[in-house]
């Protein structure tokens, strides 16, 4: 058996992706970034676009992304992906382009890129991870950070008269004209890695036919910012989370 090789509990094998090498990951236990990495890798590998993708990573608990998948990377500065993407995919538009971008990155500092190259209909991806906090900085609140959910900058919960309203610019994003698939998915079970998958592989082929932007969001846990188990925080995403960011397509054209 290599290394590359994964005996499961049923003794079935899983041959692990070229793209995703065998770098051990720094994510906390439970931390959806781990998965979603695999979901991208396997698409990619797919698609046979090894040697054409060219990814974006941030700030945020994804950094690091570039560690894990052997792909083409650019880092931009906080918030700043969606405008380094635009770039990219047009000086290279035969390459598949996409952001990888957590809710602190992608609507608050990044709110001004990701409205206006999602308005111009840039034919990129963006794969944006909602947790509800700042996960890499201490768990403060996010733009995403529900009513009532406690944090390292909320300690009493959000408030509307103190915070203001959670931010779903998952759902803002959908209403703009340049925007050809948004949708809004998990991956807290199996069935919910099935349709994520699909989805990112739905939105990485609308880059490459020109069809405009796509968001792939996946409402995520974050078991350590949370305080809660893994097992624990899958429960109160499910509870508190989905109902506020239901799961499903936002838009498809």
């Amino acid at each position: 058996m290599t290394t590359n090789e994964i005996i499961n509990p049923n003794n079935l094998v899983y041959t692990k992706t070229k793209v995703m090498n065998d770098t051990p990951m720094h994510y906390c236990p439970g931390c959806s970034h781990g998965v979603v990495h695999k979901l991208i890798a396997e698409i990619i590998e797919e698609m046979d676009f090894q040697d054409k993708t060219i990814a974006i990573a941030p700030v945020g608990c994804a950094v690091f992304a570039y560690k894990y998948l052997d792909i083409d990377w650019q880092q931009a500065a906080h918030g700043r992906a969606p405008a380094l993407a635009t770039a990219i995919k047009r000086l290279l538009p035969d390459r598949l382009v996409f952001t990888y971008q957590g809710d602190g990155d992608l609507a608050a500092i990044g709110t001004a890129e990701t409205i206006h190259a999602a308005n111009r209909g840039e034919n990129i991806a963006i794969i944006f991870i909602n947790n509800g906090i700042y996960g890499m900085t201490g768990g403060q609140m996010a733009p995403t950070t529900l009513l009532g959910m406690k944090s390292s900058t909320s300690p009493g919960g959000r408030t509307v008269e103190l915070n203001g309203n959670p931010l779903d610019i998952t759902k803002l994003m959908a209403q703009l004209d340049g925007t050809c698939y948004v949708t809004r998915q998990s991956v807290h079970n199996v069935g919910s890695v099935r349709k994520t998958k699909k989805a990112i592989r739905q939105a990485f082929e609308n880059s490459m036919a020109g069809k405009g932007t796509s968001v792939v969001e996946v409402v995520s846990t974050c078991n350590s910012g949370w305080k809660l188990s893994p097992a624990a925080s899958n429960d109160w995403m499910v509870e508190n989370m989905f109902p506020a960011y239901p799961l499903g397509d936002l838009k498809n054209l």
